[in-house]
């Protein structure tokens, strides 16, 4: 394998892309400051509709941070937050839900003593009329996830265990997770650290049946060569702020490779 070379190309203003439509989502002038330290300085972002954008960045550049504040984890002690072009407040989990976010973390945060069928329904159960978990019914839809939302090789039984899955197959998990409930976007937070090349290959691939079928996704990742493979767009950070952006067709890996380790 060649090593890229990295060439600086023309200077141009970081001015920021503006959105062609009304995005899904979007962030203006978030600020997040731990006492004196600013882990995010005025950040300006949004994700648009059937769009993957690619957020990119050394460590410490504030990706994460970004990505807790739109998971609802780390609400923004400045700016404002609008979903649909209303504006929201993401103070919890369950408020970044109700704005259609799902968010995939690198850990994937599933629970490996329980089944499939429990992780999929986990703090959202269907329960019959009597208000008991309806296993039954769960079991049924999961089976239904498995063989149509999201096709996860090797396996056949909604009531295997989580811990007894490889990588690829519980990120597959979560991924049908996030297409039963009809998550309008969809966070990867570096989804591919832990994975084989064959496991890296079918994520690619669900991200890109993901946007065929109406979902985006941001992807947090270090390996620029799997960011070309499915972002529309490109955000690079540094220190907290937004340093350069970039849609696909206007840029080059060399070119976003530079402005990641020029910072």
């Amino acid at each position: 394998m060649t090593t890229l070379e990295v060439i600086a190309p023309l200077e141009r203003p970081i001015t920021g892309l503006q959105p062609d439509v009304l995005p899904l989502l979007e962030m203006r002038d978030v600020t997040k400051r731990y006492g004196g330290f600013v882990a995010l300085n005025k950040m300006n972002f949004f994700v648009g509709p059937n769009e993957v954008v690619g957020l990119l960045g050394d460590n410490g550049a504030g990706k994460s941070t970004l990505v807790k504040m739109m998971s609802g984890i780390n609400p923004p002690t400045s700016g404002q937050i609008y979903a649909n072009g209303k504006p929201v407040h993401f103070n919890c989990r369950a408020d970044s839900e109700a704005a259609g976010i799902e968010t995939i973390y690198q850990d994937i945060a599933l629970v490996d003593s329980m089944s499939i069928t429990r992780n999929i329904f986990l703090g959202r159960e269907m329960t019959n009329t009597w208000g008991f978990m309806d296993h039954d019914a769960m079991t049924a839809k999961a089976i239904e996830i498995l063989g149509s939302a999201v096709q996860i090789s090797g396996i056949d039984d909604p009531n295997k265990e989580v811990g007894f899955l490889s990588g690829g197959q519980k990120q597959a998990v979560a991924i049908a997770r996030a297409v039963h409930f009809k998550r309008n976007i969809l966070l990867l937070d570096e989804p591919t650290s832990a994975l084989s090349v064959r496991e890296t290959e079918h994520l690619l691939a669900y991200v890109r049946d993901l946007k065929a079928q109406g979902t985006s996704s941001v992807l947090v990742t270090h390996n620029l060569y799997h960011a070309f493979q499915v972002c529309d767009r490109f955000v690079v950070m540094s220190h907290g702020t937004k340093v350069y952006e970039a849609r696909k067709e206007d840029t080059s890996i060399e070119e976003v490779t530079y402005h990641v380790i020029r910072t």
